[in-house]
């Protein structure tokens, strides 16, 4: 299905990832290969632009860090990004340039590309968020089903078997989550697609649509 691609859903020119993405059709396909990816990345980052901090953690010098902070390797931080109050990042993880991870928010196991803003009380994992996505306070992804089996992504034309026991969101280019919602495993929503607050969110939402609740999503005017 096009709509799910890594061509459809992102503008690879707004990560740091870009080469993680190469050669991947779906975006879900890159998440076993993060951590690897972010040790090699690292290792090249120039020193002049970035600090090697503890133990696999590479954080650009224009990055504001707060001390409260938590940050565990492998794991970039970008540049201008900003980790809030007790944020707390448990590896794997990609911050992009001008990023925002705001207080008590928790990112496992993702790529968040420039601009993305999970700033209050957000959990993040095993997902990718694409250019300018924003979460509002308190929505999370929901990583591993309730019978821990393997995520199948429930689509219009089918269902597509992913093979992967933990997998949260795939969130477009410029989407906006509203507070409270909970993004079920294996959730994919198109670019610039509005979420309305205290939302359930299961399968792919359409590009440029809002979703008002299930089975009620409409195309923005």
């Amino acid at each position: 299905m096009k709509e799910l691609t890594v061509a459809s859903l992102y503008t690879l020119e707004e990560t740091i990832a870009k080469d993680l993405f190469e050669g991947v059709e779906y975006p879900w396909e890159v998440l076993p290969k993060i951590s690897s990816f972010i040790l090699e990345l690292g290792a090249a980052l120039p020193e002049d632009e970035y600090d090697k901090v503890g133990e696999d953690v590479w954080i650009a010098k224009s990055a504001k860090v707060f001390e409260s902070a938590y940050i565990h390797g492998p794991a970039i931080i970008g540049k201008d990004a900003e980790v809030r109050h007790c944020a707390f990042i448990r590896g794997n993880a990609i911050v992009g340039e001008g990023a925002v991870v705001g207080n008590s928010t928790e990112l496992k196991n993702v790529v968040l590309f420039n601009k993305v803003q999970v700033p209050h009380y957000n959990y993040v994992g095993d997902s990718i968020l694409g250019y300018k996505a924003h979460m509002g306070a308190g929505s999370i992804t929901s990583n591993v089903k309730s019978d821990k089996k393997l995520v199948v992504l429930k689509t219009p034309d089918g269902n597509i078997e992913t093979g992967i026991k933990k997998f949260g969101a795939m969130l477009g280019d410029e989407v906006e989550v509203g507070c409270g919602t909970v993004l079920n495993p294996g959730s994919v929503v198109g670019k610039c697609t509005n979420i309305y607050p205290l939302s359930s969110v299961r399968g792919y939402v359409p590009a440029g649509s809002i979703y008002k609740k299930q089975g009620e999503v409409v195309e923005k005017i």
